[in-house]
């Protein structure tokens, strides 16, 4: 099983690593009502409370946006050696260029609908093999945990099917993404 969180880990970073050589802009900006960049993600936001996802907006996509991705993961696993590759959060894509942002409380259900913007948005699968958010749940280690929210610009409506993880996704947005952009939330559990 290690050996298999490896080569997985290995593909992400090898996907990731492209993405960075194209030198894609960070031009997007992502902000949430709910915290500011570098500012602590709310209890009822993390799986300790209830599990809620937070609303993020976004601005400054670039021209010829036609559709946005989205991915949530926990760098800081890997630098504390916990896991091979950062800790997914949540997944989305297939988001219209239209909409202006997510918000809170999405339900977890694979294929969004009847939510005014998000027709045809997916929630991807997260670390947990499960669809939708999954809020922060470090451990009471006194580690005060990063999570990056990263919004891709894509140039094309992709249609990608349901089911997808962080990696299937990056696969598949590999040469289209015209910019992103990030928030940064922290989060840090104490008994």
């Amino acid at each position: 099983m290690k050996k298999l969180f490896a080569v997985l880990g290995s593909a992400a970073l090898l996907v990731s690593a492209s993405l960075q050589a194209q030198d894609i802009p960070e031009t997007v900006t992502v902000t949430s009502s709910v915290i500011d960049h570098h500012g602590t993600i709310p209890l009822v936001n993390s799986a300790y409370g209830d599990n809620t996802s937070l609303d993020l907006a976004w601005s400054d996509l670039p021209a010829g946006t036609v559709q946005l991705a989205l991915i949530c993961d926990d760098p800081k696993v890997v630098e504390l050696g916990m896991m091979p590759s950062p800790f997914v959060h949540w997944v989305m894509y297939n988001i219209p260029a239209s909409a202006s942002g997510i918000p809170a409380g999405l339900p977890s259900d694979a294929e969004l609908s009847g939510i005014a913007g998000l027709d045809g948005a997916i929630n991807g699968v997260n670390g947990t093999r499960r669809t939708g958010y999954f809020g922060p749940r470090p451990p009471a280690n006194g580690e005060l945990h990063a999570y990056h929210f990263r919004v891709y610009a894509l140039d094309a409506d992709l249609g990608l099917a349901a089911g997808l993880n962080k990696d299937q996704l990056l696969e598949a947005i590999d040469g289209h993404v015209l910019a992103t952009g990030m928030l940064m939330g922290h989060y840090e559990h104490t008994e």
